[in-house]
């Protein structure tokens, strides 16, 4: 997702027009979740409008206009990636009387413009951030090289994108002693380059897939390298990322080549584990520690919240589940109240985790009323008093889950 005017984030306001450019399938899945009930849009659309001639007959014909709506409703279709905003007409147009309800088909390669006239917050934030951020957290790195020269990617669902190109000299020769380890001056060289090329451009602070493909021995020997530096400087990072590399031949050593990388079976389901298995795995552990009864875990709307107001839900282990679907509720207190949950475990110093039902993941913590915590300190008392019956937020599909 681009932003077709330069935009300070971290300033906006209730006043800002945000020009947004959706240029690919996954930006109308950002859309889905940053557009709420309330929100203006504006947007090109094509409306069928009457018009009375001359002799008192009606004729109708469709026009092109731009029309601003009040967000009433979104419908999300995941299958086609296509995203369809109802509301009612804010803006004076000659074809539309304003308080007409219309819908909006939002389109790839089309311009639109939100605001938020109840501000903008920690939530929205947070996911507007991530749409116009090239290096998302589920994007798997790649590497496809040969001798001379090497291609850094980032490979998302949609799209791969060559984040540096890195060339270099090498010797003609590969020596017996650089066999295995890349060690022939000209290869270490090479190698070192590619290497602080790929650190300095993609974010490893975070454990993340790594593909490595080349013809010949040069991607074996380019992890070999990562490995053998991060013994030597005792730099468990990139000890990490040799480990989790996995090594894929290509024909080339070309951008092109990731064609024929990325149909690997074993490819795809590198690019499928690394998508959910965080996702999966706090799941997990909250399901593993549910089954201790150690007091350390809670479901439920009224629960949890009780959990992350007393502060339990902070630094020390503190975790927050919940579905996106409750920032997307037609009340407007309700939207409010979740945020002020999150916002509030940020606070202390705990880890939030937003899921949706269309993963398996989120669909697990849907069976829990769509929310859940793992507290830093047992705690057996925070449902004695209170009749669960709040469902806000089960259910709903939508798209992939986010770390905030």
């Amino acid at each position: 997702m681009r932003l077709t005017r330069k935009t300070n984030i971290e300033a906006m306001d209730e006043a800002t027009d945000l020009a947004i450019l959706p240029v690919d399938p996954e930006d109308m899945w950002h859309l889905h979740n940053l557009i709420q009930p309330d929100d203006l849009v504006k947007g090109h659309t094509v409306r069928k409008v009457v018009k009375e001639t001359s002799t008192g007959s009606t004729v109708s014909e469709k026009v092109h206009a731009d029309l601003r709506v009040r967000v009433s409703s979104t419908f999300f279709d995941p299958a086609t990636s296509s995203l369809r905003v109802t509301g009612r007409v804010v803006e004076e147009n000659q074809f539309v009387s304003m308080g007409q309800y219309h819908t909006l088909e939002l389109e790839l390669n089309r311009k639109l413009t939100l605001v938020k006239p109840r501000g903008w917050d920690s939530v929205a934030l947070h996911t507007l951030r991530q749409a116009v951020r090239e290096d998302k957290s589920d994007a798997v790195v790649a590497v496809v090289m040969e001798s001379g020269f090497a291609n850094i990617c980032l490979i998302t669902d949609y799209q791969t994108i060559l984040k540096q190109r890195v060339e270099g000299s090498v010797s003609s020769k590969r020596t017996e002693a650089a066999t295995t380890k890349g060690k022939s001056s000209g290869y270490m060289g090479f190698y070192d380059t590619v290497l602080t090329n790929l650190i300095r451009t993609i974010d490893f602070s975070a454990p993340r897939p790594l593909l490595l493909a080349s013809p010949g021995f040069y991607a074996q020997d380019f992890r070999e390298y990562i490995k053998t530096q991060g013994q030597t400087k005792g730099d468990k990072m990139l000890i990490r990322i040799a480990k989790d590399a996995v090594v894929i031949p290509s024909a080339s050593g070309h951008v092109y080549a990731l064609n024929q990388v990325l149909k690997s079976g074993e490819v795809q389901k590198t690019m499928q584990d690394a998508k959910f298995s965080r996702e999966t795995k706090v799941m997990d552990q909250f399901f593993e520690r549910m089954r201790k009864q150690d007091g350390r875990t809670w479901y439920g709307a009224k629960p949890v919240e009780k959990a992350v107001l007393e502060g339990a839900v902070g630094k020390g282990g503190g975790i927050l589940m919940i579905n996106t679907s409750f920032f997307r509720s037609m009340d407007i207190d309700t939207r409010k109240r979740f945020v002020g949950l999150v916002d509030k475990v940020k606070e202390d110093g705990g880890e939030v985790r937003v899921l949706s039902s269309d993963h398996e993941s989120g669909q697990r913590l849907d069976t829990l009323g769509s929310i859940a915590a793992i507290t830093t300190y047992p705690i057996f008392d925070l449902d004695e008093s209170d009749d669960e019956s709040e469902g806000e937020g089960a259910g709903g599909g939508d798209g992939e889950a986010m770390v905030i």
